[in-house]
């Protein structure tokens, strides 16, 4: 069960091999929280990451989860909440793609689309229907800044941000006095795995700086987090430029 600071005792990692998934883990482990289930293909990363979450004194579960495989969704998530109460659901799976070949490849592209937005709503709504019938919990949902305003250069990506962005924010609307909640984050450039070989783009961040800003969200009970917090202004100064001009930038 949650304190009064909001921090999680039980945590649930959709995309257990995530960077920021572990981070906010590890983070969330040197505060209170004793129970971690993460649920991925099973892989020796993910076998790795539980063991490396277990060395921090967490009691480390493993629950196999395909995002594209949305009809195991109901009966593999469910049966973790069977087990006990869960405090958090982090939702941090998801795919960047390769927009160069994705816009050529249609089927990729669906990939990239099904991952990050399809298998998020399916998870998403387990997930928030079985907190609601807990009568508590967060889900805390990764979306991305790239869901603001389509670029040139990631619009496949994300294209796919932005609705799950808006479902996120729907489910939040939905949930709304029933005990449970949507803390949607939306970190700028993250230099992980995922962003290898990629040129930074500017405010870019890191895991650990999102897990820092995802545990400030839940202390403060944010419905929204940006990470950096700059990225807010920033956003909305481009969200509302003139296409034309929006065209010419370095984006």
């Amino acid at each position: 069960m949650k304190d009064a600071s909001g921090l999680p005792q039980s945590l649930l990692v959709l995309g257990g091999t995530s960077e920021i998934g572990l981070a906010t883990a590890r983070r969330l482990i040197a505060r209170r929280t004793r129970t971690v289930w993460l649920a991925g293909r099973p892989s020796p990363a993910l076998a790795a990451a539980a063991d490396s979450l277990r060395r921090l004194g967490a009691d480390v579960r493993i629950v196999p989860f395909d995002a594209l495989d949305t009809e195991s969704h109901e009966e593999r998530l469910g049966k973790v909440f069977t087990e006990g109460p869960i405090d958090m659901v982090l939702l941090a799976f998801g795919v960047l793609g390769d927009q160069a070949r994705d816009e050529s490849d249609p089927v990729a592209a669906a990939r990239v689309v099904q991952t990050n937005f399809t298998g998020a709503v399916s998870a998403g709504l387990v997930c928030a229907g079985a907190l609601q019938a807990q009568g508590h919990g967060s889900l805390v949902v990764l979306s991305s800044v790239a869901g603001e305003r389509a670029r040139r250069a990631d619009f496949i990506y994300g294209s796919s941000k932005a609705g799950l962005d808006a479902f996120a924010q729907g489910l939040g609307d939905a949930l709304h006095g029933t005990g449970a909640r949507v803390m949607v984050v939306r970190p700028g450039f993250v230099r992980s795995k995922m962003t290898a070989g990629l040129p930074a783009a500017p405010l870019a961040t890191t895991p650990e700086a999102v897990a820092s800003a995802i545990e400030l969200g839940l202390r403060r009970r944010s419905e929204t987090v940006w990470a950096p917090g700059a990225l807010r202004m920033v956003t909305a100064a481009v969200r509302h430029l003139p296409r034309p001009l929006f065209r010419r930038l370095p984006v």
